[in-house]
């Protein structure tokens, strides 16, 4: 193998590593906002859950969890829910 051939060579991993990189980085930049919104629809089901356990137990205790079912119900509740739960509400 020649001394150009090599280096010809060189420069070709070069670009795969350097285009690797790139797409890696990019494939990083994509997916960190999609982590941190599930992170935040995670925390405001939480909060949801804990402002609102009460008013479910004593309005919505025979909903079935699944299809926003409890949601609805809980809206259709909304004058009688707890200030802490109302303000929880996703509008």
């Amino acid at each position: 193998m020649t001394a150009a051939s090599r280096f010809d060579r060189m420069i070709g991993v070069e670009k795969m590593i350097r285009r690797t990189i790139l797409i890696a980085t990019l494939f990083a930049a994509a997916y960190a906002p999609l982590a941190s919104a599930q992170d935040q629809r995670a925390d405001l089901k939480e909060a949801l859950k804990k402002a609102c356990r009460d008013d479910y137990q004593q309005l919505c205790n025979g909903v079935m969890p699944g299809g926003g079912r409890i949601l609805a119900c809980l809206r259709s509740h909304s004058s009688e829910l707890s200030p802490a739960c109302a303000a929880a509400l996703p509008k």
